[in-house]
């Protein structure tokens, strides 16, 4: 849209982009009046790119493209009207759109050790000040990194690249119109770091060495490809190439390995610009081969006439390679010779044994086979005939629990009914817990043996329980007990056992889950309640009890949910015990509300806030004031750990301009930020000067300028301000002039300059290491003229 300036209604500025068009109206009461427009008090007849146009009543002052030249005071005069506006044709930072696009569109991409130079054209009204920023901090000339300003130009130059260069830059051009700023992403890509160590020796063997790593902790901006694994024998000087594995695996396998030799093992990660260095392993030693342990003693799984068939298990210890089969042995129980049952290992683990003596009792062992050899054979089997089958013996009849106590359970039971040619041996007892499958053997018992007591057992434990008639034929059919029987529980007192993991004040931060577990016990089981200040707990509350444990839930803290827990046991005997804990629930502040400013005191400003809405449940929150000088400066911390709503900032500049800024904290982190709405200014008041002139007496008083006090010498930290100033004296009073490496300072926005009757001041606002070098002072008048110089040198901040 066209900016426009309406004259009647006396909005009386416009500020328009170079470039743009602009419009100046005023609207006269009769339609014959002709009106006279006028620019800086000169009547205008006619100006480049300015159009006069009269519409009824409405006259108009055209501007189709503003320049420079159009800036200043207009005036219409017509009738009876007389009024007037100013036009202001501002010229901010620009840069080319479609190198700006270019720019900003696709990160520019470098290769580590070589240069890269980022130089940025603009246009603009002058001066304009360059600055390079990276991750927010300003950039600075060191040996590898130079930013170069010209009039129409900056550039960043990097001589040579490495990772520690990657990131987001930031170009700001400001001048007294607006501010540009240009974000920009330099990738530099390298090859990979070594691969994250240590090596790890995930086996070694005879046979082979798998070795593990890492990925690198950075890839060099490029993916990695693949890893490179290398190999040298200790002893040696050469490394011999083992393989290559894909990006997604980080270990590797190798089988060219010798028995007992050391090796040393290295990996480089692979990527489009290359190999990383190595990472190295320690001394890896191949193992010997090694036959495999003893297995346990085979089992008598049926006999016959002639025939016992027999199985067993695989050794715990197989050595250093498998398992190739098993050489079974036998021998007639008494006898001291063993004697092989077949000529070649037996590759399962099961055989039937053939050829038997009818009635004659044998023992079986077992050897596993491997690479090395044969190992340590097994010990004897259980003695076994070979005799013709004979049926099992009959259930065990009327079994039950004859008695028990908190430890043990009583069995009794008779023997099996008698069947012809079975002959009870003994019994076997059997139990398993009641939330399990598996049966654990307890006793074996002499024939005549027809109970038994079945010791260690738990409070309250509960078990089945089962027995068999055993016979030379093998087991019989087992009787189980039909319910399951329970050792009776002696009465304890009901008690909350509360160690370290039991907290007793617990800080949760709102929305998280509020989860306490207490272990408890007692006998009988005790009852749980659980309450929050005395009452019932909410609805969204969650009360578990089970396995010794009683556990609060509550899936989504509140601010409510903070206050006094208690959980209360009870064993209905009168037995009681309690424990309370506190809950503070706490979240992130809230901001504080609007800020305002006063000047309670001359020369200050006290800023007061209105208070965070978290101050009604957050007992620690505190306050951060913040102010900066300028819309678009860094912010700097003003006071902090504040607990009222009011600070009072006395080191105010007359004449400058102040935002600030107030944050809530607490023990989680900061709030949003509040700002004040206009800036803050003390506007600067010069004391009334009179001097009493003297009566002529016809003597020439002009003297020329002389510095009655110098400049000094200055050394500053960065981002602070500095404050230089001389005393000159001289008549007619000298006209003062700064200057810094020989560039007037007269119209440079960063600098304030002063001259309060010969007390000439000059202040840096916000020193950086631009600001480094000579500044000059020059007094003129038309006498002669005097100079003081001094030097400015800037520290970094320690």
């Amino acid at each position: 849209s066209v900016p426009r300036c309406y004259l009647n209604k006396q909005l009386a500025t416009v500020r328009v982009l170079k470039g743009d068009p602009a419009e100046l109206s005023c609207t006269v009461s009769k339609d014959n009046v002709t009106g006279t427009w006028f620019k800086d008090g000169l009547k205008l007849t006619s100006m480049d790119g300015v159009i006069f146009e009269k519409k009824g009543l409405v006259h108009k002052l055209i501007i189709n493209k503003a320049e420079d030249i159009h800036a200043g005071k207009y005036r219409f005069e017509g009738g009876d009207v007389k009024t007037e506006a100013s036009i202001f044709v501002e010229d901010p930072p620009q840069v080319d759109k479609v190198l700006l696009k270019n720019l900003t569109s696709v990160p520019t991409v470098a290769k580590a050790g070589e240069g890269v130079k980022l130089r940025i054209p603009f246009e603009g009204r002058g001066p304009i000040r360059a600055t390079w920023l990276k991750d927010r901090m300003e950039l600075a000339d060191d040996t590898r990194i130079r930013v170069d300003k010209t009039d129409t130009c900056t550039t960043l130059s990097i001589s040579s690249c490495d990772r520690r260069d990657c990131g987001d830059y930031k170009v700001r051009l400001k001048n007294d119109s607006g501010i540009l700023e240009i974000n920009l992403k330099l990738m530099v890509i390298e090859k990979p770091q070594p691969p994250a160590g240590p090596i790890k020796i995930v086996e070694s063997s005879a046979n082979d060495i798998m070795i593990q790593w890492k990925p690198p902790k950075d890839d060099g901006g490029k993916p990695v490809q693949r890893y490179l694994v290398e190999r040298q024998q200790v002893g040696r000087n050469d490394w011999e190439i083992l393989g290559e594995t894909p990006r997604s695996c980080t270990s590797f396998t190798t089988s060219q390995v010798e028995e007992e030799m050391s090796y040393y093992f290295r990996v480089r990660a692979v990527n489009a610009e290359g190999a990383s260095d190595a990472l190295e392993s320690g001394e890896v030693k191949a193992a010997g081969k090694a036959s495999p342990g003893a297995p346990d003693p085979p089992k008598i799984i049926s006999a016959s006439r002639d025939t016992i068939t027999i199985s067993w298990k695989a050794p715990r210890k197989t050595g250093t390679s498998q398992i190739m089969g098993y050489i079974v042995q036998k021998r007639k129980n008494g006898t001291v010779t063993w004697l092989p049952v077949t000529n070649v290992p037996v590759k399962d683990k099961k055989l039937k044994v053939t050829s038997l003596k009818k009635g004659v009792q044998y023992e079986f062992r077992v050897a596993a086979v491997n690479a090395a050899g044969t190992g340590q054979p097994s010990n004897p089997s259980e003695p076994a005939c070979a005799r013709d089958p004979t049926k099992s013996p009959g259930q065990v009849q009327d079994l039950k629990v004859s008695s028990s106590d908190s430890t043990s359970v009583t069995l009794t039971w008779n023997k099996p009914e008698v069947q012809d040619g079975t002959d009870v041996k003994g019994y076997e007892v059997e139990m398993r817990p009641c939330n399990s499958l598996s049966w654990t053997k307890c006793f074996t018992l002499p024939a005549e043996s027809t109970s038994c007591t079945v010791q260690g057992l738990q409070a309250r434990e509960k078990l089945f329980l089962r027995v068999r008639a055993l016979s030379a034929s093998g087991p019989g059919e087992a009787s189980e007990l039909e319910a399951c029987a329970g050792a009776a529980a002696p009465v304890v007192s009901p008690r909350l056992l509360i160690d370290d993991t039991v907290k007793s004040f617990l800080v949760i931060k709102a929305g998280s889950p509020i989860r306490v577990k207490i272990p408890i016990e007692g006998s009988p089981e005790p009852v749980v309640t659980w309450l929050k200040d005395g009452l019932p707990l909410p609805s969204r509350a969650a009360v578990s009890t089970e396995d010794g444990t009683t556990q609060l839930l509550l899936r989504e803290a509140e601010f409510s949910d903070s206050g006094t827990y208690t959980v209360e046991l009870g064993n209905g005997l009168g037995k009681r015990e309690t424990f309370s804990f506190q809950v503070q629930i706490t979240d992130i502040p809230q901001p504080p509300g609007a800020i305002r400013l006063e000047e309670n005191v001359p020369s200050t400003v006290t800023v007061t806030w209105d208070p965070s809405a978290s101050e009604q449940w957050e007992k620690n929150l505190y306050y951060t004031v913040l102010k900066r000088e300028s819309q678009k400066g860094l912010w700097h911390v003003l006071g902090d750990l504040i607990y009222n709503n009011k600070f009072t900032f006395t080191r105010v500049v007359p004449g400058r301009d102040y935002y600030f800024r107030v944050v809530a904290k607490n023990d989680l982190g900061a709030s949003d930020p509040s700002e004040s709405v206009q800036p803050w200014r003390i506007w600067k008041t010069k004391a009334e000067f009179r001097v009493k002139a003297q009566k002529y007496r016809g003597v020439n008083q002009n003297r020329p300028p002389r510095f009655l006090v110098p400049l000094k010498s200055h050394v500053v930290v960065t981002g602070s301000e500095c404050h230089m100033s001389c005393a000159v004296g001289g008549h007619p009073p000298p006209k003062i002039t700064w200057y810094k490496d020989s560039r007037d300072l007269s119209r440079d926005p960063n600098y304030f300059c002063t001259n309060d009757f010969g007390v000439c001041s000059l202040v840096v606002l916000g020193v950086t290491k631009q600001d480094e070098g000579e500044y000059m002072v020059e007094a003129s008048n038309e006498v002669g003229h005097a100079f003081s110089k001094a030097f400015l040198a800037i520290k970094g901040n320690s």
